[in-house]
């Protein structure tokens, strides 16, 4: 196989049937508003989420009595933790089954229009106020289980996501590297373009090794 267009994938006959429009935008919502909150410029989220992360790790480090080495082992946690989230989040919830009418709006708003139109920048993350509220959540949760770990735990978490976001641009944006990262293109391109069963860690293809959803050899 071969990588075009960014990451359009043709195999050894030249077959494209599996591309998807890679132009266009799509307008989801009439009211203005709302429409304008699913447009997000990529370098606000990850800018606000790796100021967050290095905030949340500063005071972890300066503010409680713990070591340095458990504060790192414990933002590492919090980083894998977010790439176990984010498969289950686009296994599960992205492309949960879409068996009624309420499913498949859903599905279209939150992830499908993403499918349909992969070269949209501006819907390749979500809105800042919903990943905020998220992160808080998880935040708050970690609290209530760990206590003052949480600052160290969520500063790994939002760094994943930040890491996250950043992949994800870049394997729509640019041409896949000459190095190991290039898995990451080769990967994504055939969740987009030929078996959306298939690579749902865009970060990482650890947890698709862990469940038995990377993609065959040959596709």
């Amino acid at each position: 196989m071969k990588l075009i267009n960014s990451f359009l994938i043709q195999d050894k006959t030249g077959d494209k049937q599996f591309a998807h429009k890679n132009i266009g935008k799509k307008q989801l919502f009439q009211n203005p508003h709302l429409e304008r909150l699913t447009h997000t410029q990529i370098l606000v989220p990850i800018s606000i989420f790796t100021i967050l992360a290095i905030a949340l790790f500063y005071y972890s480090i300066t503010s409680k009595d713990l070591s340095f080495v458990l504060l790192a082992s414990l933002f590492l946690m919090g980083t894998l933790t977010f790439t176990f989230v984010e498969y289950l989040v686009h296994r599960y919830v992205f492309h949960l089954s879409a068996n009624t009418p309420q499913k498949m709006d859903f599905q279209y708003k939150f992830h499908g229009v993403h499918h349909a139109h992969p070269k949209d920048e501006d819907r390749l993350a979500m809105p800042p106020i919903v990943s905020i509220t998220i992160l808080t959540i998880v935040f708050g949760v970690a609290y209530l289980i760990v206590s003052n770990y949480a600052y160290s735990f969520t500063a790994g978490f939002s760094i994943g996501y930040a890491s996250y976001l950043a992949v994800h641009y870049m394997v729509h944006a640019f041409q896949p590297p000459k190095n190991f990262l290039r898995i990451l293109w080769v990967n994504h391109g055939i969740h987009h373009y030929k078996n959306e069963e298939v690579a749902f860690g865009v970060s990482s293809p650890f947890w698709d090794w862990v469940f038995g959803t990377l993609p065959k050899r040959g596709l």
